[in-house]
């Protein structure tokens, strides 16, 4: 059930009841009404623009037309009032009896109130995390890893098809510099002296498994072969054991990926110059010269004829290179090949989570998938995650780039939990930066959002295990009218929003706020729970009225389930005691 749908509904029909009174022959575009909570309680339970955004299709002021439509949405079966209000809102106050209803319909679905079919099966690929593989995942891939999850969930909840994805740069000429480091620790393995690692080379010490493996399969037989030789034999094995160390990384935050994409297949199958061809077919290929970089022109640079692609006619800043001038691909004419590939797996949304200091890419993927399948044939979203700062008490956490050591995501991970670190990156939009204090987040108060959502959930299940104790169950039946208490009328309107809220969240891309819904139908939970403790008729379990205490209880089973579904969403373990 989805109460602000059902009204959506109800006020089209409104709309179309005041156009026909009126003689219009066609139905006013219904594209911008919208049918939410309105931003204070107090004006009601449903507000709706419809008269704002319609008045000129009507020909009439705002407030003119909402009194024309409110005339219709009074006669709702479920609309006790409706009062106008500023330039021409509409406020709807529904009737007592919708509240049981909506409770009834979340223990009726369960686990599935909030799902819905937005989406309609329509194919989305969500690609995230997407490190280089050249070592550990780190806390800077934490935020992005867990929001793409969350996000791939909340698009599954909502009827879409998706597919979590991580692209794997294997490509480029930093795999090769990986692949000389760790050759040395194979040299190191074996007992050789290596002394200090050279620059430009990585000097972490995650690879000395990687060069004990290598001296374990060959013992000194790379040793006496040339660096061509030994090259591609060590960065394919590098590469393995990388790519299994970011897999086992990604599953201690519970993010398990259906596919892996290799950058290097594309070259090796051709389809790099395929994709360069089919865009040379189209006449989106030329050569030309681009104009120098903006700001203060380096001393090497130089006007020269390069093949282009026409960025600029799709709406990015620049034409973009997809040769070097030695002939070799840039690493853009990759970017070109995956977005043919993933077009021709039948994607319809192509969704890239990325770190905040990609944000020039934005308008060139956009115009590579607007070249490739055609404008408006394929939506391209991208959504930049800013920076997460680590804190301990309040103090900043220091990290040595000379050395190569930095706090890892498994670092993280294994002293907070995964539950913390998910619930903690979503709690706040993904465009601005993030402090993450190690002492505030595993605090159990009101100032720790995680663990306030999930102590509400631990809470319900606690009563549900008492009531057992002493023989009470939820009622197969309840009678939700027997709930009068304003506190319990509020949490009912709270979990009314909850399938809008999931839609909403699912339209914008962002899984933030399903974090912040349950922050607030926890506080109003924990509310009611403090008001029994002064009121003991608003106690859950009441020996001498088992009506009511039955009733209770399957109030509180509806509230675990929003918990839970939500909880879910954001790959959060809901709590059932703490």
């Amino acid at each position: 059930m989805n109460l602000f749908s059902e009204f959506l509904s109800a006020i089209g029909g409104a709309v179309s009841a005041v156009a026909a009174e009126q003689g219009m022959a066609e139905r006013p575009d219904l594209s911008r009404v919208t049918a939410e909570p309105p931003r204070d309680p107090a004006h009601g339970d449903i507000s709706t623009n419809a008269a704002m955004v319609l008045n000129k299709a009507f020909g009439k002021p705002p407030r003119v037309l909402a009194e024309a439509i409110a005339a219709q949405i009074a006669g709702h079966p479920d609309v006790a009032s409706v009062e106008i209000a500023g330039p021409g809102f509409i406020n709807l106050r529904l009737k007592p009896s919708v509240w049981p209803r909506v409770l009834a319909s979340v223990l009726a679905l369960g686990e599935g109130y909030g799902r819905s079919n937005l989406g309609q099966g329509r194919k989305a690929n969500v690609e995230y995390v997407s490190a280089n593989p050249t070592g550990p995942l780190h806390v800077g891939h934490v935020r992005g890893a867990v929001f793409g999850d969350a996000l791939a969930q909340l698009l599954v909840e909502s009827g879409f098809e998706v597919t979590r994805e991580y692209y794997i740069n294997d490509a480029g000429a930093q795999v090769d510099v990986l692949a000389r480091s760790a050759y040395l620790r194979y040299c190191e393995a074996l007992g050789d002296e290596i002394g200090e690692i050279p620059a430009g080379l990585y000097p972490g010490s995650y690879l000395k498994p990687v060069g004990a493996a290598l001296a374990g399969e060959y013992g000194r037989r790379l040793n006496q072969m040339v660096e061509s030789d030994w090259l591609p034999l060590v960065r394919s094995r590098t590469m393995e054991m990388m790519m299994a160390l970011i897999r086992e990384d990604l599953a201690h935050l519970n993010i398990r990926q259906e596919v892996f994409f290799s950058e290097k297949s594309l070259h090796e199958s051709g389809e790099v110059a395929d994709a360069i061809s089919d865009l040379r077919a189209r006449g989106h290929v030329y050569q030309g010269t681009l104009p120098p970089p903006k700001g203060e022109v380096p001393e090497d640079w130089e006007d020269r004829e390069q093949t282009l692609f026409r960025a600029t006619a799709f709406g990015d800043d620049i034409d973009r290179p997809l040769l070097k001038s030695d002939g070799s691909y840039t690493y853009f004419a990759s970017d070109v090949a995956y977005s043919r590939n993933k077009i021709s797996r039948g994607y319809k949304e192509l969704i890239y989570v990325l770190g905040a200091d990609h944000g020039g890419y934005v308008k060139r993927l956009e115009a590579v998938a607007a070249a490739l399948a055609g404008e408006g044939s394929v939506d391209v979203i991208v959504r930049l995650c800013q920076l997460v700062k680590l804190y301990r008490a309040g103090e900043p956490v220091r990290m040595s780039k000379r050395s190569g050591e930095f706090v890892t995501l498994r670092d993280v991970v294994d002293e907070v939990g995964p539950d913390v670190v998910r619930f903690m990156m979503l709690f706040r939009k993904n465009e601005a930066p993030l402090d993450f204090d190690f002492a505030k987040v595993t605090e159990q108060s009101k100032d720790n959002p995680v663990f306030y959502v999930q102590y509400a959930h631990a809470r319900t299940c606690s009563v549900m295990r008492n009531a057992a104790e002493e023989g009470f169950a939820p009622a197969a039946a309840p009678d939700f009218s027997l709930l009068s208490d304003e506190a319990e009328l509020s949490i009912a309107r709270r979990i009314a929003e909850f399938p809008r809220l999931i839609e909403a969240a699912a339209i914008a891309h962002e899984p933030h706020r399903v974090a912040f819904y349950l922050f607030e139908l926890a506080g109003e939970f924990h509310a009611l729970w403090n008001k029994g403790k002064d009121s003991p008729q608003l106690r859950f379990i009441l020996k001498d009225d088992v009506n009511l205490t039955t009733t209770r209880l399957a109030f509180l089973r509806a509230i675990r389930y929003v918990l839970a579904n939500g909880l879910r969403i954001l790959g959060v373990r809901p709590a059932e005691e703490m």
